[in-house]
């Protein structure tokens, strides 16, 4: 089977001839400016080594993507035949963990299943435009285009730096470990390459007590410190200092990834206990969720001390699949999103932090029905917060006019926070920028139709939309 590319000029605009119009007038206008990536998760080392490569088709599209392998994995197609080796070291699939040409063709043999799916979108546009393969991908052309990609990836133009500079990516952020040495910057600072890419502080690992290995990594950085971290203060101090770091290397930005919004501020002693408890190993999901909620407190303070932008991810269950956890661990597909509350379980932190303009306070959530009752509420008043882009379920072409259609009503434009790819397919990027602008483009052709705003302001709304607003969110 084939999965055709639509990959017409005018793709993802509405389907009404003037809305169309009005649409490709606006979306001309913001279609090749510079892209502003202030949150994602590609690796800093493919940009650290200028001969570094993107390896085989099946490594750069495949085997790290959990969008493909968790719609292959729905069908029944395993894992290890699609070159992803158990992290248990088991001798299943090893042969074809190397057979790369094997596992891309198990992939194209399925392509069907991303008809109408953002990543079936995302590939056709990445093979074409990035790679101009214009045939679309299916059983029957596989190892051709296979061939074809594995040809392009050997050349030096295509090497990590050139696709930065040819993609027009103006700034790159990663998310990195709050313990990370960051050498892989460095060596970027250091070889003079002009590419900005900086550093996202992310300490999930230490704040939740009940993450997979959090006393490892506890102990990493108190290695990083120089100091043993057995009570709440000195975590504390941990992540400041690691904060004034991570500042040293250019980085705006904090990432942190919770279940629910919930904070409250607890007393000394008692985050002591609860701290005492975990590294015990005799911490309880109750004390995970109140010590989470004290740390994202703490954290927040630190935003408006040191002016690092603090994003808080919220609405994800992870590793809904424990069996497959243990198999292949984290970020493999297995996270479903869950019902999020943020009114009440935020309120504390916004009673002593909202108001401040210090804060840039950047919300993310799973959970689409909080977005007008909730976010958007919350953002058109408070000084300190801004509703981040539509997020993984949600980065879709459906997903981005729900979100519009909600939010700005309320919220205005000017309280969201632009766009960000938040991804680690590198070569999706501009793909996926561009999906944006063409979606935005084709809302704002709404509403000039129906008289809400002038073209004028739509293409100025556009601009803010493609550039300016993750621009300033993120005091780049």
């Amino acid at each position: 089977m084939t999965v055709e590319s639509n990959l017409v000029a005018d793709r993802y605009l509405g389907p009404d001839a003037a809305q169309r119009s009005v649409a490709r007038d606006i979306y001309e206008g913001v279609a090749g400016l510079p892209i502003i990536s202030p949150h994602g998760h590609v690796d800093p080392r493919l940009l650290a080594d200028p001969e570094a490569t993107f390896g085989t088709p099946a490594e750069l599209f495949l085997i790290p993507d959990h969008y493909i392998l968790r719609m292959l994995h729905s069908q029944g197609v395993a894992l290890e035949a699609l070159g992803v080796r158990p992290r248990n070291g088991g001798s299943a699939g090893a042969e074809v963990q190397v057979d790369h040409r094997r596992a891309w063709q198990l992939f194209a043999d399925n392509i069907f299943l991303f008809r109408a799916t953002p990543s079936g979108m995302w590939l056709a546009d990445e093979l074409r435009t990035v790679f101009g393969i214009d045939e679309p991908l299916s059983s029957e052309n596989a190892g051709a285009v296979y061939d074809a990609v594995s040809e392009k990836l050997s050349r030096p133009e295509f090497r990590p730096r050139a696709l930065f500079e040819r993609f027009g990516i103006e700034t790159l952020c990663t998310t990195d470990d709050a313990a990370d040495s960051l050498q892989a910057h460095r060596a970027m600072r250091e070889s003079g390459w002009s590419g900005d890419v900086r550093p996202t502080f992310r300490p999930d690992g230490v704040v939740n007590v009940l993450a997979t290995g959090w006393r490892d990594s506890i102990n990493t950085l108190s290695a990083v410190v120089g100091r043993d971290i057995t009570r709440t203060s000195a975590l504390v101090s941990a992540l400041e200092e690691r904060r004034a770091f991570f500042t040293s290397m250019g980085a705006v930005a904090t990432d942190h990834a919770a279940e629910t919004a919930y904070v409250e501020s607890l007393g000394e002693a008692e985050a002591d206990a609860i701290m005492t408890r975990a590294l015990k190993g005799q911490a309880t999901a109750d004390d995970a969720r109140r010590f989470g909620g004290h740390m994202l407190m703490e954290l927040a303070r630190m935003s408006v001390e040191d002016g690092l932008v603090m994003q808080i991810h919220v609405g994800s269950l992870r590793d809904h699949s424990p069996a497959f956890f243990e198999r292949f661990g984290a970020n493999m597909g297995a996270d479903i999103p869950i019902a999020s509350e943020f009114t009440r379980n935020l309120r504390p932190l916004l009673e002593r932090f909202g108001n401040d303009a210090s804060l840039r306070l950047i919300l993310f959530t799973l959970d689409e029905t909080t977005y007008a009752r909730e976010l958007a509420p919350l953002a058109g008043y408070y000084p300190a917060l801004r509703i981040g882009p539509p997020w993984w379920f949600h980065d879709s072409l459906n997903g981005m006019s729900r979100y519009l259609d909600q939010v700005i009503e309320t919220a205005g434009l000017y309280n969201t926070s632009g766009f960000n790819d938040d991804t680690r397919a590198f070569c999706s990027i501009p793909i996926r920028h561009d999906v944006w602008r063409r979606a935005s483009s084709n809302w704002l052709a709404g509403l000039v139709l129906r008289g809400i705003v002038s073209r004028s302001d739509a293409h100025t709304m556009a601009h803010e939309m493609a550039y300016d607003l993750a621009k300033r969110a993120y005091r780049l």
